[in-house]
């Protein structure tokens, strides 16, 4: 696959202008509980900030004196992009997750993104099939490709702990062959654990597609998403002291939803008041801390993911397919 020019890249981008005053919406907010009107407005929407991406993933808000920005990946472009509403979208980073010179199938570029605790990027890279951090000013290196000698199949998406330990999925994706691909070396699909030391651990094997990963707020459940169409679920894990997981329980299944609307549950964040906002079947999903669907963000494309983000903390950033979008919260 041709890797297109930035030129051509902003070229192809529908970004809305800094400033507009109405910015364009997609979709509908469905409110199946009454606590939706806790965390939406009467007259919430989920607003189109840029358009124009080929699949957005991995949003992730890094704040700084200029009033923050965000980031999020572009899978198959094998880039990085910015948004800030005084600039609106411009590259940032290309090659995001593939440095290779051969073709490496349709998503070769990285995925999930998060911010450590010094201000440096962390990325899960598909064809890189590692997971790498950039440090201000510097460069990249890797902070692990391989678990046992072999090579991890294709990170996905990640969370930090305070304590600076990041878990992270390592699904097929990423593989231009997938779960087929003969370069594949683990013949499992795992959520690890790598500390500041570097040491790698296998916490869990158990799931066919582990993909979208996120702590509660007190740091003692681990929520994982399964995007297989046969088993569509989100499972919540008890965090122990030492980090490792206990057994994990169907958090909520929408399996039925499947074929029914575009999508899979994939990325999501949790919210300080313990609410999920999770990637699903037609959009994001809004859950309890005990698991009660109480609403859905129906944007009408395939949702890979979501975070928090704004000065305040209460801006939803959506990527949805082709569109950047955002949603204000209460």
């Amino acid at each position: 696959m041709r890797i297109p020019s930035a030129a051509t890249l902003l070229f192809l981008l529908a970004a809305v202008p800094a400033g507009a005053q109405t910015p364009a919406a997609i979709g509908q907010i469905e409110r199946l509980d009454p606590a939706m009107d806790e965390l939406l407005a009467a007259d919430a929407k989920i607003e189109v900030l840029a358009g124009g991406f080929t699949w957005c993933e991995g949003p992730v808000w890094v704040s700084d004196a200029a009033g923050g920005h965000l980031l999020f990946s572009d899978i198959p472009r094998n880039s990085i992009f910015r948004w800030s509403q005084a600039g609106g979208v411009e590259l940032f980073m290309q090659p995001s997750g593939y440095t290779g010179v051969s073709y490496y199938g349709l998503e070769p570029g990285s995925n999930g993104l998060a911010i450590d605790a010094q201000g440096r990027l962390l990325a899960c890279e598909h064809g890189d099939r590692r997971v790498s951090i950039l440090t201000k000013g510097g460069g990249k290196r890797t902070l692990v490709d391989a678990f046992e000698g072999r090579r991890l199949n294709s990170p996905n998406d990640l969370v930090l702990h305070s304590n600076g330990a990041i878990f992270f999925t390592d699904p097929p994706y990423g593989l231009p062959e997938r779960a087929e691909d003969p370069r594949r070396e683990l013949d499992f699909c795992g959520i690890f654990r790598v500390d500041p030391n570097g040491t790698l651990t296998l916490l869990s094997k158990q799931l066919a597609r582990p993909n979208g990963i996120a702590l509660s707020p007190d740091q003692k459940t681990l929520y994982v998403a399964q995007s297989d169409p046969q088993n569509a679920i989100w499972m919540s894990f008890p965090v122990n002291d030492d980090l490792t997981l206990g057994e994990g329980k169907t958090f909520y299944d929408a399996t039925d939803q499947v074929g029914k609307l575009p999508g899979l549950p994939d990325g999501l964040c949790v919210a300080a008041d313990g609410h999920l906002w999770a990637s699903g079947p037609g959009g994001i999903y809004v859950f309890t801390p005990a698991g009660k669907l109480i609403g859905r963000l129906l944007t009408g494309q395939r949702t890979s993911n979501c975070t928090l983000g704004g000065a305040d903390g209460k801006t939803l950033y959506i990527t949805a397919d082709s569109y950047l979008c955002r949603v204000q919260l209460k």
